[in-house]
């Protein structure tokens, strides 16, 4: 799983400077780099936004194992 962690978290970098530019800027860089103005969006540029959401969900489930808290490790230490 950690590879499938490194992955998330480098399209979840992705999407968030791609946000920071969308609010700084009102530059949409994935739209840009498949030729689109900003706004547009086309089946390639819709995979890469499913997968950065996808990988936001990802991480929010992987939190407890990513920040090395678990359940039954927080219980025993308590």
């Amino acid at each position: 799983m950690k590879k499938l962690d490194v992955v998330a978290g480098a399209l979840a970098i992705v999407g968030a400077l791609n946000w920071g530019l969308v609010a700084l800027a009102e530059f949409d860089l994935v739209a840009a780099i498949f030729g689109l103005d900003f706004g547009e969006t086309n089946a390639v540029t819709r995979i890469i936004y499913g997968l950065v959401g996808l990988s936001g969900l990802w991480l929010v489930a992987r939190i407890p194992a990513l920040t090395g808290r678990t359940a039954a490790r927080d219980h025993a230490n308590a």
